[in-house]
């Protein structure tokens, strides 16, 4: 019967595998002034590196929102978040700007996009997506290769945009929601929101962060409160239409009243008439002091079910600017390349 052959593996030694690596640290002394050079090499590739990235700007903004008409509510999650249990899903307040869908609203292509076409200055003809394509080195690009030469421009005052003027606007667009436009919630438990951009031009950054944030505000608040403010102006309507028939009614009593004091006392009927618009009066003063009532208690609901969207930090000039450092870039550079280069040498020893 034929035992199985097993190959011979040498057992484990530690001290194998630290001559191993004396090896190894001779091999790269005996290149040491290679080693330096290419770390030289590499140090000088890391400057190069900071000395071509481009210097950008980063505009901050906190905010906050409180859902309107949420007190219960909020009493009924803060009590239970004390004892780690979260119930907002439960607690009815969930609105556009509940939990994360803060960050796809701000990210959202409307959102930005509308805050683009916003004008620069206040007298300025120039829009937000003028400056920063220009700033982005976007504008001589897309001038030179798609519309002979001629600068792409985004009028304010314009409605209507051309193919060419919307494919650039997209690709900003894309650009800032990919690379530059960060939102996000500072604390979980807490209704704290922080937006950050990052772009070239620092006036841009500054006007595009708050801009976005009052494009959002207008449309998280006449989403929220669309409904009620609908209500509020259909009893508003009904109110003005009853007011003039009641005034019209109030003058048309006190002429009848006028008539019946040089009326012939021997007809009966002729106080009739002043009965009758004297009742149409009384009615009309019931119904419109029941819309009246209505309105004001509408007008009560839609403030308490306004949300307030309060800006806590806004970006201030200067803003933070990002700079590749030369020490960390030229320390990085020698380090890696020298790095990349021992384990060449390990590898394949000469």
């Amino acid at each position: 019967m034929k035992q199985d052959q097993y190959p011979y593996e040498p057992e484990f030694s530690f001290k194998q595998v630290i001559l191993k690596r004396r090896e190894d640290l001779q091999l790269l002394w005996k290149h040491r002034y290679t080693l330096i050079i290419v770390g030289i090499i590499g140090a000088g590739l890391g400057a190069l590196y900071a000395w071509t990235r481009p210097i950008t700007y980063t505009a901050k903004l906190t905010f906050v929102v409180e859902e309107g008409g949420a007190g219960g509510g909020s009493l009924l999650s803060g009590l239970a978040g004390q004892f780690g249990i979260d119930i907002g899903g439960m607690s009815g307040t969930g609105g556009v700007l509940a939990g994360d869908n803060v960050q796809e609203l701000l990210r959202s292509h409307k959102m930005i996009k509308n805050t683009l076409l916003t004008p620069f200055g206040e007298k300025s003809t120039l829009s937000l997506a003028d400056k920063y394509a220009e700033s982005a080195e976007m504008s001589k690009r897309w001038a030179d290769k798609y519309n002979s030469g001629k600068t792409i421009r985004f009028p304010v005052d314009d409605s209507k945009y051309s193919r060419l003027q919307d494919s650039l606007l997209q690709v900003m667009v894309k650009q800032i929601t990919e690379e530059e436009l960060s939102v996000a919630k500072t604390d979980k438990k807490l209704s704290f929101f922080a937006a950050s951009v990052t772009m070239a031009n620092e006036q841009v950054a500054q006007l595009f962060t708050t801009r976005l944030i009052d494009q959002a505000t207008r449309f998280y608040i006449d989403t929220k409160t669309l409904r009620q403010r609908t209500n509020v102006n259909r009893l508003q309507t009904r109110a003005d239409s009853i007011g003039r028939l009641l005034n019209r009614k109030t003058y048309s009593a006190s002429a009848a009243n006028s008539i019946l004091l040089d009326a012939n006392p021997a007809y009966p009927t002729a106080n009739v008439g002043v009965e009758l618009k004297e009742r149409d009066k009384m009615v009309l003063q019931t119904i419109y002091g029941e819309i009246v009532k209505n309105l004001e208690i509408s007008r009560t609901m839609l403030i308490q079910e306004t949300p307030t969207f309060q800006i806590v930090d806004e970006p201030e000039l200067p803003l933070k600017k990002n700079r590749t450092g030369y020490l960390k870039s030229v320390v990085l550079g020698g380090l890696i390349l020298g790095c990349l280069y021992a384990l060449y040498l390990m590898l394949f020893k000469k």
